[in-house]
């Protein structure tokens, strides 16, 4: 812990702290010194390189399920707006069955009265329906796009955790020198940050 604060170690931290353990190792190694130095100097500068895409990924992946809450709240709203001018619609519907009720029961002098104001119900209750249909049409569109912005989330996470399982790939390829252990790291590495780009293109 430091004076400021305190720092989470995550796997890309403890990576990085692998491949320049095997540095020092392969550094002091007398009988492939060469080849050895090559080896980690080229999987260490991968490892930093992965993990940073990772990092980058993993942002982008808290941005996307943030997104996603912020436009169901928004799609949450839209429907409550709706819902509000469906019960007001109601209420007109009902004002106007009373007023054609007692439209029925008046005496013929004053039966316009009512149909004036049946007329303005009727008036009033279309541009109700036309502002509830508006919000739900709103609140239709914010549901797609947090479903697209999950979508993405999805995406996101799958490649970090792809990525991170190249970085303990080539932790254990500088532990062993298992030559098929660092091609399996790049070729994991490869589809992580291919499934990053389908992210990235909404694919």
């Amino acid at each position: 812990m430091s004076d400021d604060g305190f720092h989470v170690h995550g796997p890309h931290d403890h990576a990085l702290e692998h491949a320049a353990e095997g540095g020092e190792h392969g550094s002091h190694a007398p009988h492939d010194s060469g080849h050895g130095d090559n080896t980690t100097s080229r999987i260490a500068m991968a490892t930093a390189i992965i993990a940073t895409i990772g990092a980058i990924f993993s942002y982008m992946g808290g941005a996307t399920q943030a997104n996603a809450g912020l436009f169901k709240n928004n799609a949450a709203l839209a429907k409550a707006d709706a819902s509000n001018q469906w019960n007001y619609y109601q209420a007109k519907s009902t004002k106007q069955s009373l007023a054609e009720f007692a439209k029925d029961l008046a005496p013929a002098d004053k039966r316009d009265k009512y149909s004036e104001k049946i007329e303005r119900y009727e008036k009033e209750k279309t541009d109700i329906q036309k502002d509830a249909q508006k919000h739900e049409e709103v609140a239709k569109d914010w549901d797609e796009q947090s479903e697209q912005q999950m979508h993405q989330h999805h995406r996101w996470a799958q490649a970090t955790t792809i990525l991170q399982v190249a970085i303990a790939l080539a932790a254990i390829a500088l532990l062993t020198r298992r030559k098929w252990l660092e091609r399996a790291m790049y070729g994991v590495a490869s589809i992580g940050i291919l499934i990053g780009v389908l992210a990235s293109l909404h694919i």
